[in-house]
């Protein structure tokens, strides 16, 4: 049987296609240990409102203007429950939970997460419109699931406590 030389071309490029295709997946595998690349820094979630890194939530501004948000996800509820940042600055959020799994939706934005018990998960953002959203667990965390929410207010003047923070 006669194969055209395009056809053999082809035929190479589908092979060498699945080749790196099954070998990005056995190294990427390998690699991140079976975890996702989200999930890497681990915390003790019994002792979680005493750990450093969670004991005061709250959002904190930087002298370049970007604001790291620190919450804690328990049932049935986001603290803190009103955070503000600035607009046009990058916002980091930090998220972890002393209880069982949320969700982190920022209504009308890009900004969403999974929190898992034992994890910080971290994700930064930047909101170029000021105004107030809606912050909702998207994940069913039990009986009180649907009044669990917290609002972000994004403004032009962040207040900021004498601390350099900013106001929880």
């Amino acid at each position: 049987m006669k194969i055209d030389l395009y056809e053999k071309l082809w035929m190479w490029a589908a092979v060498v296609i699945v080749a790196v295709f099954l070998t990005s997946i056995g190294l990427t595998t390998l690699g991140q240990a079976g975890q996702p690349p989200s999930h890497v820094e681990t915390i003790d979630p019994t002792a979680l409102r005493t750990d450093p890194r969670f004991a005061n939530p709250g959002v904190t501004i930087h002298h370049d203007g970007s604001a790291t948000v620190v919450i804690v996800a328990s049932m049935f509820a986001f603290q803190p429950g009103e955070i503000r940042v600035p607009v046009g600055r990058h916002v980091t959020f930090r998220i972890s939970s002393p209880d069982v799994i949320h969700g982190f939706q920022i209504v009308g934005t890009n900004g969403n997460a999974m929190i898992v018990p034992g994890y910080v998960s971290e994700f930064t953002t930047e909101f170029r419109r000021a105004g107030e959203y809606l912050i909702v667990c998207n994940e069913f965390c039990g009986l009180g699931h649907h009044v669990m929410y917290a609002t972000l207010i994004v403004d032009e003047h962040p207040r900021v406590d004498a601390a350099g923070g900013g106001a929880p």
